[in-house]
């Protein structure tokens, strides 16, 4: 199949943002309105058929073949690495750390990054198993349509793009607060306030706009220039993070510290939440996988190895800002720059912002590289139109996929203020790492005709019993204050359902090149933690959480649904044909000799 792909295409050089037809819902169903009508009428066999079947490691390969010019291999463990931090440290750090320990951690906002931290490496760990064996630029679509099925991956896919255009919009926005504490003013006058429209989206940004279309043009020329290009920036900002601690250091009080955790343990789990913002973007890293040189050495250190400088760097800098100045007077918009200023080093606020600014960069330029080999990948399946996998052949990168990406995150920057973004992404990340972790332990426990009926039937109780207690335990803590009784009853039961699976259900697969350690421990725990997280995130984010599920799901019902169907039938054929034309080669061949 795949070769016959690449003849159909052969001579076809494609460039980004050309047109021609078949590029839109080519498939069957939508070629007539009788086709589309008929489609309709079958969407609950379709659904089923969707849900019930998984894709295979290869067919998420062979995908590749339908952006018709292959992605370039440049990428080595070192870039990786540069990426993971240039990717993760920006926004997170140098904003919601100020917001988050004035309003609800205080000095304790540093155990708030451990927490969130450890469960971002948890799922850094999954992340990577699957990234060296399926080494394709869908991440963690790609993964959960094998181990999870269509429409699951779909559900994620959704909320993996929303994930990336919220991140970007908000370290846009971000960048603008910054940029304003360089040039001594504040954020609201760089910005124009739109009278007409309600209070969280009337400061209209335009220079948000401005920088997400600098970095729309650097993603779209080259892959490996946007590596050099962070790594510059990577460097910088970190000599200017090393900068911030120790200078800080210097300036600090330990008297700042005598309240350490104001509101207890549950402020520092709502800011957990809400810093997991501060641990988006190492996902990204995990689509250069198809770009990679040498998937099986290069992701492992480069995706671990940067989430545990980042992790390191980030509970430094949260000591250091509450060692600096009391929690109740921190600045929510730039606080390392407004700390300093208050304890009479005024010069060193410019520093700070430089930084910030070239880390908001990195964050921003390596969130485009990634979104859009997200998008790419997702099209290849047909579950968004083919051109949308289109790679161009002079620059081998998705240029339709990184535009159409980045206008949707200007708008979105143009408009809506940080702390209902910030909200909503870690809803949106909170979920596909609880979803990531879970693919793994069905890819580790079940393989079809290796695993007995009995077994899939104790790693489906186990599994089920681990995401309902875990649930149960982050609604207890979400509607219990003071109560303790009910984690006595959801823990041990979340951690016998993991001993059985451990104990009981012996494992159908071998990791071929690395593997996740402590199966089922550590993806479990992830689970969990992640759930947890979820407990603690405001009413009104779910709500607009749930809204954005549900226009994907309307969309899904009425076109990628039939598409991706469609498509998969293709396949099916196509792979039959191939299977005939071998098994008539062998009989005729037989019959010579």
């Amino acid at each position: 199949m795949v070769n016959q792909e690449k003849e159909s295409t052969a001579g076809i050089r494609r460039r980004g943002c050309s047109y021609q037809e078949g590029d839109f819902l080519p498939e069957e169903s939508f070629k007539t309105w009788y086709n589309y009508t008929a489609a309709l009428t079958q969407t609950p066999h379709r659904l089923i058929d969707r849900i019930l079947t998984r894709s295979t490691d290869q067919a998420e390969l062979d995908a590749k073949a339908r952006s018709q010019t292959e992605m370039k291999k440049t990428l080595t463990w070192w870039d990786l690495m540069w990426f993971g931090m240039g990717a993760v440290i920006g926004a997170g750090i140098f904003v919601l750390t100020g917001l988050e320990a004035r309003e609800d951690a205080g000095p304790a906002v540093v155990l708030s990054y451990v927490v969130s931290g450890a469960s971002a490496l948890m799922s850094v760990f999954c992340y990577t198993e699957f990234a060296v064996e399926i080494p394709v630029a869908g991440g963690s679509f790609a993964y959960l349509r094998v181990e999870l099925g269509d429409f699951v991956a779909f559900i994620a896919a959704g909320n993996i793009l929303l994930e990336y255009v919220i991140g970007g919009a908000a370290v846009a926005r971000s960048w603008t607060s910054y940029f304003a504490t360089l040039c001594n003013h504040k954020p609201d006058d760089f910005r124009i306030m739109a009278h007409g429209l309600t209070d969280d989206y009337n400061h209209l940004d335009p220079i948000a706009v401005g920088v997400i279309a600098v970095i729309c043009i650097i993603a779209v020329v080259s892959t490996k220039g946007s590596s050099r290009l962070n790594y510059i920036a990577s460097v910088v900002h970190i000599v200017v993070i090393l900068f911030i601690i120790i200078c800080g250091l210097i300036k600090a009080d330990t008297k700042n510290y005598r309240e350490f955790a104001p509101n207890g343990a549950r402020g520092v789990f709502k800011a957990s939440a809400v810093l997991f913002f501060a641990y988006v973007g190492f996902d990204a890293v995990s689509t250069m996988a198809e770009e990679t040189k040498n998937p099986a050495k290069d992701i492992p250190i480069g995706l671990v190895g940067s989430m545990v400088i980042t992790t390191t760097l980030y509970c430094a800098l949260a000591v250091t800002l509450c060692l600096m100045q009391p929690y109740d007077q921190i600045d929510v918009n730039a606080p390392f720059s407004v700390a300093f200023q208050a304890v009479g080093w005024d010069w060193a606020k410019y520093v700070v912002a430089a930084g910030a600014l070239k880390g908001m960069t990195s964050v921003l330029l390596v969130g485009a590289v990634g979104q859009a080999r997200y998008l790419t990948h997702i099209a290849r399946t047909h579950m968004l139109p083919p051109w949308f996998a289109i790679v161009d052949a002079k620059t081998g990168t998705p240029v339709n996929a990184t535009v159409v990406m980045l206008v949707a995150t200007a708008v979105i920057a143009f408009f809506t203020k940080l702390d209902i973004l910030s909200n909503l992404l870690s809803i949106s990340t909170l979920f596909i790492f609880m979803l990531v972790a879970v693919a793994l332990l069905v890819r580790r426990y079940y393989v079809s005709g290796v695993t007995t009926a009995s077994n899939r039937n104790k790693l489906i109780a186990c599994l089920v019993t681990i995401l309902v207690s875990s649930a149960f335990t982050a609604g207890y803590w979400g509607l219990s204050e003071h109560g303790w009784i009910g984690y006595c009853i959801t823990v041990p039961v979340w951690l016998g359902a993991t001993v059985c699976l451990w104990a009981f259900v012996p494992q159908a697969r071998e990791p071929k090149m690395w593997g996740v350690p402590l199966v089922p421990w550590l993806p479990s725990s992830s689970i969990a933690i992640n759930i947890f997280l979820l407990g603690s995130i405001d009413k009104d984010s779910f709500i607009r959480f749930a809204g954005w599920t549900g226009l994907l799901l309307v969309y899904y019902f009425l076109f990628g649904l039939h598409a991706a169907y469609d498509t998969a039938k293709e396949d099916e054929k196509q792979w039959n044909k191939v299977e005939q034309g071998k098994n008539g080669f062998e009989n005729k061949h037989d019959n010579g000799s």
